[in-house]
C-alpha cells in the first residue's frame, strides 16, 4: 500500500512539472517575435574581370559615400579611352573643316586650273579651225579632222570640269555633308564617356554611409565579372529582422511602435516596423489547418533609433507584439 501511494505521488509529480514546463514555454513565446539585429548590405559587384590592385581601407572600418574602397587594374580600359578620345578629335576636326569650307590655296589653285583649261580650250577652238580651214581645201586628211575635233571637245569638257570644281569650294560643304560630321561627333562622345564610365567603375567607392563589412576578393587576385567586390553595412542605425507568429499579425502595420529588447541592454528601445511580410515565412496558409497555421511566421523589419547606432548586426533582439 505504501508503495502505491509513492508511484502515484511520483507520477502526479511529474505531470506537474511538465504541465509548468509547458505554461512556462508557452509564457516565454508569447506576445515576441524573435530576430536579430542587422543593417542593409550593400553588395559592390565587379564591372569587369581585372585584378585587385589596391585595398586601401580595412574591413569593419566606417566609410562615407565616395570613399575609395577598392581599385582594379585600369591600364587597359585607359588605353581604351585614349582610343575614344582619339577618335573624338578626328570627328571635331573633320566638322571644323567642313565648316570652315575650302583655304585660299585651294581656291587659288582651283581658279589656275580653270584658267589653264580656258587656255587649252582656245588652241584646240583654233586649230581645230585651221584644221576644218584645210580640210575643206583638201589639203588636210579626214583623220587629221578628227583628231583636232575630238581635241577641242575634250578641252571643253575639261574647262568645265574645271569650273564645277572651283564652284564646289566657293560653295563649302552640303547641308547633308555637315550634318553627317556632327553626328559622327557625336556618336564619337557618347563612345567617350561611356569608356570613361567603365574606366570610373574599376575604382569601387562606396555608394552610402556605412561600415565595410566584407572584401572578398584579395590584393592581387582577379576578380569575376558581376561578383561582389566589397560589401558595405549601410545606414546610420540598424534594424531587428524578427519573424512575428501568425495570430500576431492582423494587428501590427507599417508605422507601429514597438517595444523591442536586445540582448547585452537592461532597457527595451522603442522601435518603429517598417516593413511586415504579406506571405509566410515558410508553408503558404491555405495549405494548413487552422492549428497548424497558427505556427506560421512572417518575417519583418523594424527600424531601431539612433541611439542603436553602435549596436552591432548579429545579436538575438526580441520585438514585443501588441
Amino acid at each position: 500500500m505504501r508503495k502505491c501511494f509513492s508511484g502515484n505521488t511520483f507520477a502526479r509529480t511529474a505531470a506537474l512539472l511538465g504541465l509548468l514546463f509547458l505554461a512556462a514555454c508557452r509564457d516565454s513565446g508569447d506576445g515576441v517575435a524573435l530576430g536579430t539585429i542587422e543593417r542593409d548590405r550593400v553588395a559592390l559587384t565587379a564591372t569587369a574581370a581585372e585584378v585587385v590592385v589596391a585595398l586601401p581601407v580595412t574591413e569593419g572600418s566606417p566609410v562615407k559615400k565616395g570613399d575609395v574602397l577598392v581599385r582594379l587594374d585600369d591600364k587597359q580600359q585607359q588605353a581604351e579611352v585614349a582610343r575614344a578620345k582619339a577618335e573624338v578629335e578626328r570627328a571635331r576636326a573633320n566638322l571644323e573643316k567642313l565648316r570652315n569650307g575650302a583655304r585660299e590655296e585651294e581656291l587659288a589653285a582651283a581658279r589656275a586650273k580653270v584658267s589653264g583649261a580656258k587656255a587649252a580650250l582656245l588652241e584646240a577652238k583654233q586649230t581645230f579651225e585651221r584644221t576644218q580651214d584645210l580640210s575643206s581645201r583638201g589639203t588636210a586628211s579626214k583623220a587629221s579632222y578628227d583628231s583636232a575635233l575630238a581635241h577641242r571637245d575634250a578641252a571643253d569638257a575639261s574647262l568645265k570640269s574645271a569650273e564645277e570644281e572651283l564652284r564646289q569650294l566657293e560653295n563649302g560643304a552640303r547641308p547633308e555633308d555637315l550634318a553627317m560630321a556632327e553626328a559622327e561627333l557625336a556618336a564619337a562622345q557618347a563612345s567617350l564617356e561611356s569608356m570613361e564610365k567603365v574606366l570610373s567603375d574599376l575604382t569601387i567607392v562606396a555608394s552610402r554611409d556605412g561600415i565595410l563589412d566584407s572584401l572578398p576578393w584579395n590584393l592581387g587576385e582577379r576578380v569575376t565579372m558581376g561578383s561582389p567586390i566589397a560589401i558595405v553595412l549601410a545606414g546610420d542605425a540598424p534594424f531587428a529582422r524578427v519573424y512575428v507568429p501568425e495570430p500576431y499579425r492582423v494587428n501590427l502595420k507599417q508605422g507601429d511602435q514597438l517595444a523591442v529588447r536586445i540582448d547585452g541592454l537592461d532597457k527595451p528601445l522603442e522601435g518603429t516596423l517598417r516593413w511586415i511580410s504579406s506571405e509566410p515565412a515558410f508553408t503558404p496558409y491555405y495549405a494548413l489547418n487552422q492549428e497548424q497555421r497558427s505556427r506560421l511566421m512572417y518575417l519583418a523589419e523594424v527600424d531601431l533609433p539612433g541611439s542603436a547606432e553602435s549596436l552591432p548586426s548579429g545579436v538575438p533582439a526580441q520585438v514585443l507584439l501588441p
